[in-house]
């Protein structure tokens, strides 16, 4: 459980890392994420002695291909997630992990064919109602949010098909290195045209960004830790603590505006995600109900 917490607040409390290492901008930041966690992923499996997994999830063009489509995927995500926060749009921001759930249900039904049972399809209709209301408050597609949100579902989608064949440490590897080679071209291009702030804004801001690395591992193997170890209903319900945490620093560190509007297109997504918590808690007590009743018969 506190591995499960420890992940979830520290992704909540990522804006205040990106708020710091401005003046750097979204692509630098990720480009500097992506190669730094390179490096750390290279000592961890030093130290674990895991360079023959690394090299047999290499070898496998299944497990390759899919963590190279994940890869993509998580680096759409970080573009826009920094993007939103260093251009002050963190609200949006935690929208789009607000609505992940609703659209990893949709997912499900889309690519899938899974049938939705009754609060399920309210949550999804009163997701569509609050994408209604707050491109109303907005007056734009959030197109941040939903970015977000599609990206980081497929991703999870992608990283399921996967399963157990490969760890957290192997699979961030994997996806590092696949991206690597394009966030060295984006440093140096960035480097060439004077726009890097990595040698130009001290060293403490140069260390910050080289702890990038760290602080994008850490997280995951905190919550790769508490995934093996929690069952599903709890770990749908702790990450929750990651979109709280991002709206409570965009609203009262960063002074983020809320319009009524917004307020209540925030309220209507709530709602849904009450809903499907609601049928997930709801299934979860059936499930150990029957359960329960199998172990007596066969007893």
């Amino acid at each position: 459980m506190l591995f499960g917490i420890g992940a979830y607040v520290l992704w909540g409390l990522l804006p205040l890392y990106f708020f710091i290492l401005m003046p750097a901008g979204a692509v630098e930041i990720v480009a500097n994420r992506v190669v730094w966690s390179l490096l750390f992923c290279a000592l961890l499996i030093t130290v674990t002695r895991a360079w023959r997994v690394l090299a047999a999830a290499l070898r496998d063009r299944r497990v390759f291909g899919s963590l190279a489509l994940a890869a993509f995927l998580i680096a759409i995500n970080w573009l826009t997630y920094t993007y939103g926060v260093t251009t002050g749009q963190a609200v949006e921001t935690s929208l789009g992990y607000f609505i992940n759930p609703l659209v990893s249900v949709l997912l499900g039904v889309l690519v899938l064919k899974e049938k939705l049972r009754p609060l399920q399809w309210s949550a999804v209709g009163v997701g569509f109602v609050a994408v209604g209301v707050l491109t109303y408050s907005y007056g734009k597609l959030p197109w941040i949010a939903l970015t977000l949100a599609f990206s980081f579902g497929l991703y999870g989608f992608v990283k399921n098909r996967v399963g157990s064949r490969v760890d957290a440490i192997t699979s961030l590897s994997v996806e590092t290195m696949v991206l690597a080679p394009l966030a060295a071209v984006a440093m140096v291009v960035l480097a060439a045209s004077g726009s890097s702030t990595l040698t130009s804004q001290g060293a403490g801001h140069f260390w910050l960004l080289l702890s990038s690395g760290v602080i994008t591992a850490v997280p995951l193997l905190f919550f790769g830790a508490s995934a093996r170890r929690l069952p599903m209903t709890t770990i749908g319900l702790l990450q929750y603590f990651a979109p709280v945490l991002q709206f409570l620093v965009a609203l009262l560190v960063f002074r983020e505006a809320m319009t009524a509007a917004r307020w209540i297109g925030f309220g209507v997504v709530w709602l849904a995600l009450l809903l499907l918590t609601l049928d997930m808690l709801g299934r979860a007590r059936r499930n150990s109900v029957a359960r329960k009743a199998a172990l007596r018969q066969a007893a």
